[in-house]
């Protein structure tokens, strides 16, 4: 069962590309959305990350949570569920 991954503390101008490969280093990649501002189109700086499975969620987790990328500190955790 895929777990969707929250990622924080993007660079503005990282892009679903990029947030893959990174992802995919460390498994199964399932989809990526980097979220952009409706109006101006624009990175808001997070996104989510579906990875194909529960461990290799925990394991993006463990490995990337902190990690520095495009001179900026990600933070990485399950995603909450919409309300």
């Amino acid at each position: 069962m895929a777990t969707k991954l929250y990622v924080g503390g993007l660079s503005f101008s990282t892009t679903e590309d990029e947030l893959r490969t990174l992802f995919e280093e460390i498994g199964q990649v399932e989809s990526v959305a980097v979220i952009t501002d409706r109006y101006s189109g624009r990175s808001r700086g997070f996104g989510f990350v579906e990875m194909v499975s529960q461990e290799e969620a925990q394991k993006a987790i463990e490995q990337l949570n902190g990690r520095e990328v495009g001179d900026r500190n990600i933070v990485v955790n399950e995603a909450r569920p919409r309300r």
